[in-house]
């Protein structure tokens, strides 16, 4: 069959890279044309666009950035037409996925999503437009099944999260040879700074998170480079203090870490299953977290906490991340009872993420429902 696939982020390129390659094992013949990155690339998708050109984050940049977004929407529908696939796969990125979704419908295309939008975090009014919309919802989240069938009598298939089989299936150098070739000093320990993917947060997190780096002495920082983002946007945050930069190669650094600061998102659960004592921190635009704030109704923000229903990692959000806050709460878990008692929590967290293989489930339950 042909297939069309639609990530708009980092996270969406690393689990569409995989669906791709559990894709082509189920349907050998399968024709995969793609919105994402270059991890769907590699994996056999025709690029139809960069996820690099489409990333805005939080309310006032995307209102900023309208014009391009409705440009995209329309090309998108243009490539989809021509290429007419059979399946059309939804990651993530609801903004966006949910108004080619209403179109797809309509236009008679048969619709899957795969990593659900948190509509149980916000809007959840949008479940109408899932409902009328999605012929099938593949979710990774344990407690996304209860929220979607019990509360709003939608089915859908829990397949497992697919960062489990991301981390399995990466290759990762050996701690002596990731320093060597990183100059990074051979025997201190390591505290990773985990900034995000985006300019406007990455630039917002550095700051604060280098802020704490006189305050431990003993350890090196070393900062994670996005791949959506050159080497040369880090370069000021280089100067000064001797401050470490690896690029695209954040799951070694957590591998070889001590502890992480790290920006809310997929970010916590990946340092989560690496067995990475962790802060984590948040400051957005003072507007869109004004907005956030009156429309999220969650009483965390890490996916560690809400698979948990309860804080496992400390969560410091815009005014609570401080300086003294960071340097307090990094403390705790660079050594201690803290750190003792959040690694035994995330041994419990993985067993609420069940096992492996959420792609190639994914794969095969796609294939089936055509």
């Amino acid at each position: 069959m042909k297939y069309y696939i639609i990530a708009g982020e980092a996270s969406g390129d690393l689990h569409g890279s995989n669906l791709i390659k559990a894709l082509k094992k189920v349907d050998t013949s399968a024709e995969i044309r793609c919105w994402g990155g270059d991890l769907m690339q590699q994996a056999g998708g025709e690029l139809a666009k960069h996820y690099k050109d489409m990333a805005f984050m939080g309310f006032l940049e995307v209102l900023m950035n309208i014009p391009t977004i409705f440009k995209n929407i329309s090309y998108c529908k243009e490539d989809i037409q021509k290429f007419n696939p059979d399946q059309i796969i939804f990651i993530d990125f609801s903004g966006f996925n949910l108004r080619i979704a209403k179109w797809a419908k309509e236009n008679g295309f048969k619709t899957n999503y795969y990593i659900s939008p948190q509509i149980w975090a916000s809007r959840e009014g949008r479940i109408k437009k899932i409902k009328r919309d999605i012929d099938n919802m593949y979710v990774i989240l344990p407690f996304e099944k209860d929220f979607y069938e019990k509360k709003h009598g939608f089915p859908v298939q829990f397949v497992g999260h697919p960062l489990i089989d991301a981390i399995e299936n990466t290759p990762l150098q050996d701690n002596e040879t990731f320093r060597k070739e990183n100059n990074l000093d051979p025997k201190k320990p390591i505290i990773a700074l985990l900034p995000g993917s985006r300019k406007q947060e990455v630039q917002k997190m550095l700051d604060v998170m280098l802020s704490v780096k006189k305050d431990f002495p003993d350890y090196q920082f070393v900062i994670a480079g996005a791949p959506s983002l050159p080497n040369a946007f880090y370069a000021p945050f280089l100067k000064g203090d001797k401050v470490e930069f690896v690029s695209n190669k954040t799951y070694t650094l957590l591998k070889h870490s001590h502890a992480a600061m790290v920006t809310s998102g997929t970010a916590t659960l990946e340092t989560a299953l690496f067995g990475i004592p962790q802060v984590v921190c948040y400051k957005g635009n003072w507007i869109s977290y004004q907005i956030a704030k009156r429309i999220i109704t969650l009483d965390y923000i890490s996916l560690v906490n809400l698979i948990m229903k309860r804080e496992v990692v400390k969560e410091l959000i815009q005014n609570d991340l401080t300086p003294k806050n960071l340097k307090a709460e990094l403390s705790k878990v660079v050594e201690g009872t803290e750190r003792e008692r959040m690694l035994s929590d995330y041994k419990s967290l993985k067993e609420k993420l069940g096992g492996k293989g959420a792609s190639q489930m994914t794969a095969q339950l796609i294939v089936k429902n055509a």
